[in-house]
């Protein structure tokens, strides 16, 4: 009985690791099932399966402490150096940690007239994005596309033209997103323009272009489905919300 006791609480803790894990990174749904059903050997399967490739992303997370040490070192180094690269370093700290505000006020020091490079404009204008102020991205990510249409793998011209979306610049971000669309394959891209696609009534066109999203998931391999996740997430969403 004793043996046996040890079984079932160890079968109830892997299941509850499984169960927070699926909660968290919300994998295919039948796992769900084979988790509750599948007793401690269906978690364990999928604890294997999901959980353990997984760990590779915890090399990310340890980064953070480095680079949370390396903003504080910027933070005191600016009160006497406020130099434009120490600015950028840490804009650029700050937009990884996803403190956009902060991020973009380094970067709106960090750039001068004299500055000619993309990059630091490329990123001010993910800050505005991220904080819903599309307008104001718009200068930046038209100064960086007017340069290098290209850049970041057209991630600046894709984002350009959402941005032309939410402030109501239909017809430019259509003649963007259509010029985007033909040579980049990215999920955000395919994504904003779906949605852009639905507001404008064209929900049999906004269907196709969120079913592309998903159509990709059967040949990708597991990492990449894995990053993935939230785009389609969000293109199943859409799916739902647009009329049949």
């Amino acid at each position: 009985m004793g043996a046996l006791a040890y079984l079932f609480s160890w079968g109830i803790i892997l299941q509850a690791l499984a169960i927070v894990h699926f909660i968290r990174r919300r994998p295919d749904t039948y796992w769900i099932f084979i988790i509750l059903f599948g007793g401690a050997l269906g978690a364990l399967v999928y604890l294997l399966v999901e959980a353990l490739p997984d760990l590779g992303l915890l090399r990310t997370s340890f980064k953070g402490f480095p680079r949370r040490r390396r903003i504080r070192e910027l933070e005191t180094a600016i009160l006497d150096n406020p130099s434009a690269g120490n600015y950028e370093e840490l804009a650029d700290l700050y937009l990884e940690e996803k403190k956009f505000a902060r991020a973009r006020d380094c970067y709106n020091h960090a750039i001068s007239s004299r500055t000619d490079s993309p990059d630091p404009f490329y990123r001010r204008g993910i800050c505005a994005i991220e904080m819903g102020d599309f307008a104001d991205a718009i200068p930046d990510l038209e100064r960086v596309v007017s340069k290098d249409f290209k850049y970041d793998y057209y991630r600046a011209a894709g984002l350009l033209a959402h941005a032309y979306a939410q402030t109501g610049q239909s017809d430019r971000a259509a003649q963007l997103f259509q010029q985007v669309t033909v040579v980049s394959t990215t999920s955000e891209t395919q994504y904003n323009y779906a949605c852009f696609l639905a507001l404008q009534q064209q929900s049999n066109e906004a269907r196709a272009w969120a079913q592309r999203i998903l159509n990709k998931k059967p040949t990708m391999p597991r990492y990449l489905q894995r990053r993935e996740r939230p785009w389609f997430r969000k293109a199943s969403g859409l799916l739902r919300r647009l009329p049949a």
